[in-house]
């Protein structure tokens, strides 16, 4: 997840004044300092964090509550308010044919986040062209090739050739016309140097890019605004994507430091695998780590990466109607595998971050991977009607498996309860409007004859 450890302390804050039989100015007190040291940890700057935590204290002190609305929830609001103000300066990048150009310094991971950011885009539903403007890492290539061959976009590049900006005009004139999006993967350096500069400004000559992106490693932390500043002088960044945003604890400095520069965050890459890139959003962004969730991705994300529209309607109708089987169970398997991590799903519902000390997500993880297996050493009709798997078949199933008779009954037991818990759901009519209009959109008078069907 995401910083992970300022998300658990800006939680326990906010746990702290709902557990709080009433708000005083001593409650307030103490919460700006919990505040305080849940920032600090975070890396963020010691003035920015004064500033903030000054701005919840005068608010929640003087300002009055909405009509309707209680002081806990009134200071809540406040804190997320002022958290957001705190990372936020300015829209992502358009949804919109352009061409973008990737800057950087050597070990920020540059290669890789323009991989991701060719995926993000034919996701969305682009044609995208990578042009490999390293002429100096002699692997720069091979590895853009590699990317491009496994989000499945084309990749111009020239081995062998030095100049820069010949290989992007001439990569630029073979996709014009015909690719929507085109990124160009630049040189680095150790430093900002001279001559990284010249050849970065003769590439922008040529190319003459919507977007100026700079690929920095969120370790840097407060160090990362700026750098950010120098590449902006240097050569007009207009957007900054920030690297290794899960594993880091320097992140809250990083996010903080860029947001006072003129050059905005636009993504964050949120892990090692090709997926993990998420457009900076600083409501989201701050709703999630206050474990207020953020469902609008989490749909986004099951449109973007579940592209069997048909295969999701039946899922849809075989929960609403009670007709839930194994087959079912294992096509929501697999999409929950192709949409990350247990841990990044669960971040985004709504309260589910209390119970992150209680789940297992590894042991999760493995679990239903394990079920995946053994639905694979099952008959057909013993998925469709799991009801007939009694002890000889379990003994088979286990065995084909080469899991234990345990196992098997584990799932059995696991399917009984998302069957029980889907019917719930079918007959809920506002949750089953809901449910339908997030996960495909399925006509409901098309379920009406079905309703209550066995």
């Amino acid at each position: 997840m995401v910083m992970e450890g300022l998300g658990k302390s800006l939680r326990n804050v906010l746990g702290r004044l709902g557990s709080a039989s009433n708000v005083d100015d001593e409650l307030i007190k103490d919460l700006c300092k919990d505040l305080q040291r849940a920032l600090l940890e975070a890396d963020v700057n010691v003035r920015l964090v004064l500033d903030v935590t000054n701005k919840v204290k005068e608010r929640a002190s003087n300002e009055p509550p909405p009509a309707g609305k209680g002081m806990k929830d009134h200071v809540t609001q406040i804190i997320y308010q002022e958290l957001v103000a705190l990372v936020n300066n300015g829209d992502g990048i358009a949804l919109k044919p352009q061409t973008i150009m990737m800057v950087g310094l050597y070990g920020q991971g540059k290669t890789t986040t323009t991989g991701k950011l060719a995926l993000y885009y034919s996701k969305k539903g682009f044609s995208v062209g990578l042009i490999g403007a390293d002429v100096y890492r002699p692997a720069a290539l091979d590895q853009l090739r590699q990317l491009g061959e496994k989000v499945g976009v084309e990749v111009y590049g020239e081995a062998g050739e030095s100049d820069a900006a010949g290989i992007v005009a001439r990569g630029l004139e073979k996709f014009r016309g015909n690719k929507k999006i085109i990124i160009i993967d630049t040189s680095g350096r150790h430093a900002l140097e001279d001559d990284l500069i010249d050849e970065i400004k003769r590439i922008a000559d040529v190319a003459k890019p919507d977007e100026r992106v700079l690929v920095l490693d969120s370790q840097v932390g407060q160090q990362a605004g700026p750098q950010a500043e120098a590449f902006h002088n240097a050569v007009g960044v207009t957007g900054v994507i920030l690297t290794k945003m899960d594993g880091t604890a320097k992140g809250g400095g990083a996010i903080s430091a860029i947001s006072k520069t003129d050059a905005r965050i636009v993504f964050i890459g949120t892990g090692e695998h090709i997926r993990d890139l998420e457009a900076f959003d600083a409501n989201r962004f701050i709703s999630r780590l206050l474990g207020m969730g953020d469902l609008s991705a989490l749909v986004q994300m099951v449109s973007e990466e579940i592209d069997d529209q048909k295969g999701m309607e039946e899922l849809s109708r075989a929960m609403m109607t009670g007709r839930f089987n194994l087959n079912d169970m294992y096509y929501q398997m697999q999409a929950v595998g192709k949409m990350g991590t247990l841990q990044k799903i669960m971040s985004m519902i709504p309260g589910m971050s209390s119970m992150e000390d209680k789940i297992d997500y590894e042991a999760s993880q493995r679990k239903l991977q394990v079920f995946r297996v053994i639905m694979d050493s099952m008959t057909n009709a013993e998925k469709e009607d799991p009801s007939i798997i009694k002890a000889k078949r379990i003994e088979r199933i286990a065995a084909g498996a080469g899991v234990t008779p345990h196992d098997v009954r584990e799932l059995l037991k696991q399917y009984n309860q998302s069957k029980k818990m889907m019917g719930s759901i079918g007959k809920n009519r506002a949750m089953r409007k809901q449910f339908m209009k997030q996960m495909g959109g399925v006509d409901l008078d098309s379920l009406k004859d079905l309703q209550g069907s066995p």
